[in-house]
């Protein structure tokens, strides 16, 4: 089913996330909110699914079948699959890309290699973009969160996706201090699998670990316990075995990949200019993307870096609304892989 009408001017903005995918398309809203995942026959190489129901299989997937997850830390580290993902979800909300191609607005990571920007643009072309405009998570996190980025005012954000947590000070239409590292959802759900693997020798995997990082992950531990039961298989005896975890311990799982969220959002307040750090003191951090939904984590950050952490109003959208209204300002963002250094507005 194509959710699109046919027409000159169909624009859409994809928030294109190692985790999952979001695909909005202008006057129609979120259309698309699936895992970045596609799953393929090995022998022909046919795309068997994409999305939630490829995501079903990981884990559970026969020989003749691959399940891919095409994105790392951001990037696009499967071309072939990614482009697949893309064609398939443009023409899933646009219809038939033989009559008319999209605008395409695509969200990436704040620090990007010309290279890795390239594969974006090249991709989505391929996928059957007509245009295709590039725009950097934490700018698009901001303009989804409401935030007027045209000011002479300091403003942080900090977007903790699947892949990478970015940062970065806006002023005037630009990006003043940037930084970005491989600690993000996905690095709290192999922590918490090593964690529970070393300590009970119980094997799970990354689904079970996602589940528990949402009903018993934190920050840190506050005094107020909460359990859930984890189910896996140990890996000594090779016997099925539950166990009951707290959120105690799985602060301590996660206690180095939320450090080093917050080591990095310090260094970029260090090179952040005066001026701008009083507007941030007094203002806040922000903290967007689904991985900032950590129990605790706005607290912690507060305590450590001694300045206001505020959650966006919707974390895990704010980016794919900031890249929808950027949409509306189309004419003042360059097109092509250059445009992820020039596009804020």
């Amino acid at each position: 089913m194509a959710y699109g009408f046919l027409g000159l001017n169909q624009h859409i903005a994809i928030d294109l996330g190692t985790a999952t995918t979001k695909v909005f398309l202008r006057g129609k809203g979120i259309l698309i909110d699936e895992p970045t995942v596609a799953a393929f026959s090995r022998e022909t190489g046919e795309v068997i699914a994409i999305g939630e129901k490829a995501s079903k299989m990981l884990g559970r997937n026969p020989g003749g079948i691959e399940v891919v997850k095409p994105l790392a830390d951001g990037v696009i580290s499967e071309f072939d699959v990614t482009e697949k993902l893309l064609r398939y979800y443009i023409k899933t909300v646009c219809g038939d890309l033989r009559i008319f191609k999209p605008v395409v607005m695509v969200s990436v990571p704040a620090h990007m290699t010309d290279v890795e920007a390239r594969a974006v643009v090249d991709a989505s072309i391929s996928a059957g973009a007509r245009e295709v405009y590039l725009i950097s998570e934490p700018v698009a996190s901001a303009i989804g969160s409401g935030i007027d980025i045209s000011k002479p005012h300091g403003i942080m954000v900090v977007d903790i996706g699947g892949g990478t947590t970015d940062i970065a000070v806006i002023t005037l239409n630009g990006i003043s201090a940037t930084n970005s590292v491989n600690a993000a959802g996905n690095r709290f759900d192999s922590d918490i699998i090593k964690y529970i693997q070393r300590r009970f020798k119980l094997i799970i995997g990354a689904p079970t670990a996602e589940r528990i990082k949402m009903e018993a992950g934190c920050a840190f531990f506050n005094g107020k316990r909460k359990t859930t039961v984890v189910k896996g298989r140990n890996y000594i005896t090779g016997i099925p075995q539950a166990i009951e975890i707290g959120n105690d311990m799985l602060a301590a799982a996660l206690s180095e990949a939320v450090s080093m969220i917050v080591d990095a959002t310090k260094s970029v307040l260090e090179r952040t200019p005066p001026e701008l750090i009083n507007d941030i003191k007094t203002d806040g951090i922000l903290l967007s993307g689904g991985g900032s939904m950590l129990d605790g984590l706005d607290e912690y950050m507060s305590l450590r870096l001694n300045t206001p952490v505020i959650r966006a109003l919707s974390p895990k959208d704010a980016v794919i609304l900031g890249a929808a209204k950027a949409l509306d300002n189309i004419d003042k963002f360059t097109p092509g892989a250059r445009g992820y250094i020039d596009n804020v507005f």
